[in-house]
């Protein structure tokens, strides 16, 4: 099962960098565990390393989407 997480949904107007611990909690949630995620959106790159460093070790497979290119961060999926 996949899950894509919009990341622009998880803030209004701007990313603030005091409510990251928000955005990567819910992030984690809208994962949920061994699932392929992937992530989009418009977002700082900060928001993308820390909710993708939140993701290792729940997520199955992590890839981030671009208008143009799928890139795979990590995959853990022994099959």
């Amino acid at each position: 099962m996949t899950r894509e997480i919009d990341l622009s949904k998880l803030y209004d107007n701007q990313a603030k960098i005091d409510h990251l611990e928000t955005y990567k909690k819910e992030a984690v949630k809208m994962a949920g565990e061994g699932k392929e995620v992937i992530l989009t959106g418009a977002a700082p790159i900060w928001m993308y390393l820390a909710i993708a460093h939140a993701l290792h070790g729940k997520a199955k497979r992590l890839l981030y989407r671009s208008p143009v290119v799928d890139i795979e961060i990590f995959n853990h999926d022994p099959f």
